[in-house]
Formats: C-alpha cells, structure tokens, sequence
C-alpha cells in the first residue's frame, strides 16, 4: 500500500465535496473528487482507490448502486457512504452490504476520521490478503445535532 492512500470523494453538492476533500487532504491522504458516480467510473481512479466515500443520494446512480456496481465488477475498496437525509433502511441496507462507514451530514472530523482508518487498514490488510474480503467492519455516526 502507497505512503498516501488515495481517497476519491464523489459527491454531487460542489460544497459538501470540497469540504469532504479538504478535511481528508488535512489528514494527510491524497484525495481527487468528482461530481456524479458516472464522473468517477470513467475515470482512471478506480484501481488506485484505496477507499471510496460516496454521498448516498446523487442525481444517476446513487452510491449504494455505485457500491453494487462496483462490487459487481470485482473492486473491493472500503466505502464510507455519507447522507444528508439518513433513514435506518438506508443505514441497514449500506452496513449489511459492507459499507465501511455510513454517517449523516454533517458529519464531525472524528468520525470521518475513525471510519477513514478502518478503511485504510481493512484497505491494506486486504492487500496482504489477510482478510476474507466479505469480511468489514463498521463505523455508523449520527452527524451534529
């Protein structure tokens, strides 16, 4: 796994993508964005992802079809889904379908933070191919009050 991981950022509010990308580039991660699930699969971003976060609700595919789609084509990088209007089907549906993370705009530092480094590690340990690749772990978080 490269020094910096590589975290694509889609998002379809130019706002929540650019603050979701300065928060991760704080962090020390590489980070590229892109406006719309269709922008990020016919870029060539996919195979270096080291971790995904989507926000759920997008104009075309959503990101839990992103996720589908992108398991279904044999990509297993860890995504964290982010949503400005969580309902517990949703939560369920993202967690039970391996979703790393999923938290509820807005979201504070800590938890992109925790979800970010279950990630990476799952990330790197699937590298190494210590892990059983269905297998995840879960970080879901409530945004700010």
């Amino acid at each position: 796994m490269s020094e910096d991981p590589l975290i694509s950022i889609v998002d379809d509010d130019t706002a929540a993508r650019a603050g979701t990308r300065a928060l991760v580039e704080s962090l020390g991660y590489k980070a590229v964005s892109f406006s719309s699930a269709e922008h990020f699969l016919r870029s060539d971003m996919i195979r270096e992802t080291a971790c995904l976060i989507t926000d759920l609700q997008m104009p075309g595919l959503n990101g839990l079809e992103l996720q589908e789609l992108l398991r279904s084509q044999g990509y297993r990088m860890p995504i964290i889904l982010i949503t400005a209007y969580p309902n517990e089907n949703h939560r369920l549906r993202a967690l039970n379908s391996g979703t790393v993370g999923f938290l509820s705009k807005p979201f504070d530092e800590a938890s992109l933070v925790d979800c970010l480094t279950v990630a990476v590690k799952l990330r790197e340990l699937d590298a190494e191919g210590e892990i059983d690749p269905r297998a995840t772990a879960t970080v879901s978080r409530r945004g700010r009050a």
